[in-house]
């Protein structure tokens, strides 16, 4: 069977996720499957010796959960300790796709992969970030709870530093009483530029 995307990718890009989440936290690990990617999500900030850049070069293996980490390369889940990116971005390069990405959000750790393109795509689609998420679920005006509900999200803390803040601070919404930003009968609506962004 010949799959979309590599499916070694694919296990790696989750085991990855699983291996290194930061197991303190109430998020999720999040595989979510858009038209032109495949973004794997896992809460956890890379350990300060390493950089996004330095990831796609041969680098020390520094696992977040190394009780973990042991089990998975015993499975051979992992082939070997470090390996697991470049193994990802060799395998997209075979298969003509785009290299993968990566990149941190809101505490969150995210790999996407990028699917092939049908012949004739005049384009990529582009990226929906997750404040563009909020805004595409944003109805005439809605508290925080039920837009956190609408996205499918249960971590508080996610969802106010990858979702909420970085659409109030793009000026995609606004709050309804932006004068008491914890009242309890606060409100989000979209305003102009969020309403734009939301229908392209």
């Amino acid at each position: 069977m010949n799959y979309e995307l590599p499916q070694e990718t694919v296990a790696e890009a989750i085991v990855n996720a699983v291996t290194h989440r930061d197991y303190a936290s109430n998020a999720s690990v999040q595989v979510m499957l858009f038209a032109d990617r495949l973004e794997v999500w896992n809460p956890g900030e890379l350990p300060p010796s390493l950089t996004l850049e330095e990831l796609r070069h041969p680098h020390a293996s520094i696992p977040r959960n190394p009780l973990i980490a042991d089990p998975m390369f015993l499975a051979r889940y992992a082939e070997k300790a470090g390996s697991g990116i470049l193994d990802m971005i060799a395998r997209c390069r075979e298969a003509g796709l785009p290299l993968p990405e990566l990149r941190q959000s809101g505490g969150q750790f995210v790999q996407t992969l990028g699917r092939p393109q049908p012949v004739g795509t005049p384009e990529v689609t582009p990226e929906v970030t997750p404040e563009v998420r909020l805004v595409q679920v944003l109805v005439g005006e809605m508290t925080r709870q039920q837009l956190q509900q609408a996205l499918g999200l249960k971590d508080d803390e996610h969802f106010r530093k990858a979702y909420l803040q970085p659409a109030l601070d793009a000026g995609l919404i606004e709050m309804t009483i932006p004068g008491k930003p914890r009242s309890s009968r606060q409100k989000y609506r979209l305003t102009a530029k969020g309403t734009t962004k939301g229908r392209k």
